[in-house]
């Protein structure tokens, strides 16, 4: 190992550990300089998938505080008791741990599930005031090259030098969860952190959002996740189960878009050895994966009107058998269901059970389109572009004139979208600022995007004024600026507030209104 000497840093070392003082210095946030340093070390310091964990003085345990790369919900449940895997025993031992390539190593439990076990990996403890109060921990991006050691007493200063922000964090962090503060926190951590994922943002249909996930995470409802393609809704699934108190069960996830349905109902219920044709084991389905935990099933409104029945038999007995079983299995799975399909028409159009539209449609969960929240989109873009600087190692910049552009297109894609567009202005930019000359927005999707998808409201109230003229319905215009909740309450209005007369004057059926009138927060007057 070599000695603590400035001749035994590296240009990139020294380079880290000036933008690591600069954070720090600055930090008014410690929780959010926290995660700067992290990014720091993986962009100029080489150093990727940076882990603090903190220590639970009660307990003796270590519980992981802040990862690089992945949101709150993905690792909160993740604790190491002392002795246990690699962290455990800096737990006991106190001193740094350091492993040539990682998957040789049989302590290493991969609890986290994103390490690469090709590559080295580095741990150091983080001692306050002489009392150890962490682990900070790092993966270097290359295979060993004989100077393990000599990043091992690097990892060591940075961990000396972020002890005071890790304690002051944790401290943070601890008082926002008094019961006095639970709200006020949660606002204040959608307002300070990406929030889920791509689902960054302080407008007031997130803000519900994230009281709605707060809420239906405590319990095991069914949960219908409804939204554009685009939009984020594997991301909710993912915040809800890891914010209930199924987190530490498995959570098993399936398109359902992706299988032909002879394939769906193998994947989904397993199968036993010889059902059919290349069935040479048995072998689990993704509901008995899930028994204890969570299944998320994306695209739910494609699977075929045959596939329906037999999950609405699974859904209400809670039990199932596998293919070319007898045995009847009884499970304890709690499903989170997504769909971008409207869900109401096919039910009326007899492509979808209504049946069972009711067993997934128990606690609804309907993501905004991005033009909708556009007040959002700044910080959305700022985020992902943190993600592409750790992806390309630089930091990424757009100027105030990309921003403007960025504002000025509706984004028919949503995030997605917006995603790809900045990924490839990012490719395109030699310095790593983005001006407005790399904002590239396809021409069709520009035409698109330049008026919101009309909805089944704005069609209806094209038709209506079609027959009785421009003018009519009171305010439900043809191609007008309203919002489809304006529309809504224009027709009930126009009806004295009967939605099955609003419902006709929109070209909608009671059930297409009514769960409109929900999920849009109209509150109906009773005349």
């Amino acid at each position: 190992m070599s000695e603590n000497r400035p001749g035994s840093l590296t240009h990139s070392q020294f380079e880290t550990l000036l933008r690591v003082s600069q954070v720090l210095a600055r930090a008014v946030d410690c929780s959010q300089s926290l995660r700067e340093v992290l990014r720091a070390l993986e962009i100029t310091g080489h150093l990727s998938r940076g882990m603090l964990g903190v220590v639970d003085p009660d307990a003796g345990d270590l519980s992981v505080h802040l990862v690089h790369g992945l949101e709150h919900e993905e690792f909160q449940a993740v604790r190491y008791q002392a002795g246990e895997g690699l962290l455990g025993r800096i737990l006991e031992s106190g001193r740094s741990c350091a492993v040539v390539r990682l998957g040789d190593d049989p302590r290493f439990l991969n609890r986290l599930g994103f390490y690469e076990s090709d590559l080295p990996f580095i741990a150091a403890p983080i001692h306050v005031g002489g009392t150890l109060q962490g682990v900070l921990a790092v993966q270097p991006d290359a295979p060993d090259d004989g100077r393990l050691a000599e990043r091992t007493r690097f990892v060591e200063i940075l961990a000396n030098l972020i002890g005071q922000n890790l304690r002051l964090s944790v401290e943070m962090t601890q008082a926002d969860k008094s019961p006095d503060g639970e709200r006020d926190s949660l606002r204040r951590s959608v307002r300070q952190r990406p929030g889920f994922g791509n689902l960054v943002g302080h407008s007031v249909s997130m803000l519900r959002i994230f009281d709605q996930i707060r809420m239906v995470s405590k319990w095991p409802t069914t949960v219908l996740i409804r939204g554009e393609t685009g939009t984020g809704k594997e991301l909710i699934a993912n915040a809800i189960h890891y914010n209930s108190p199924r987190a530490r069960g498995p959570y098993v996830r399936l398109n359902c878009a992706s299988l032909p349905e002879n394939l769906l109902e193998s994947e989904l219920f397993g199968h036993e050895k010889g059902a059919f044709t290349g069935a040479v084991n048995a072998r689990k389905g993704r509901f008995e994966m899930a028994d204890g935990g969570t299944l998320f099933l994306d695209e739910i409104g494609d699977i075929s009107p045959a596939f329906q029945a037999k999950l609405l038999r699974v859904l209400q007995e809670g039990e199932l058998e596998r293919v070319g079983g007898g045995r009847t299995l009884k499970l304890d799975v709690r499903l989170i269901a997504a769909t971008h399909r409207d869900l109401e028409a096919a039910v009326d159009a007899g492509e979808f059970r209504e049946d069972l539209y009711y067993r997934l449609n128990v606690m609804p969960i309907v993501l905004p389109p991005l033009r909708e929240r556009l007040e959002d989109l700044p910080k959305i873009a700022n985020h992902l572009l943190d993600r592409l600087g750790g992806m390309q190692r630089r930091p990424l910049r757009l100027t105030a004139g990309a921003h403007r552009r960025l504002a000025q297109h509706q984004w028919p894609g949503n995030v997605r979208e917006l995603e790809n567009c900045l990924e490839r202005a990012a490719v395109m930019s030699e310095s790593g600022e983005i001006d407005v000359d790399l904002i590239r927005i396809d021409k069709g999707r520009e035409r698109a995007g330049r008026r919101p998808a009309p909805t089944t409201a704005t069609v209806a109230a094209t038709a209506n004024a079609a027959v009785n003229g421009p003018g009519s319905g009171d305010g439900i215009e043809p191609g007008g600026e309203q919002s489809e909740r304006e529309r809504v309450i224009a027709a009930l209005e126009q009806a004295g507030w009967v939605q099955a007369r609003a419902a006709r004057l929109l070209g909608m059926t009671p059930r297409q209104i009514a769960y409109r009138v929900q999920i849009l927060n109209i509150e109906v007057k009773q005349i």
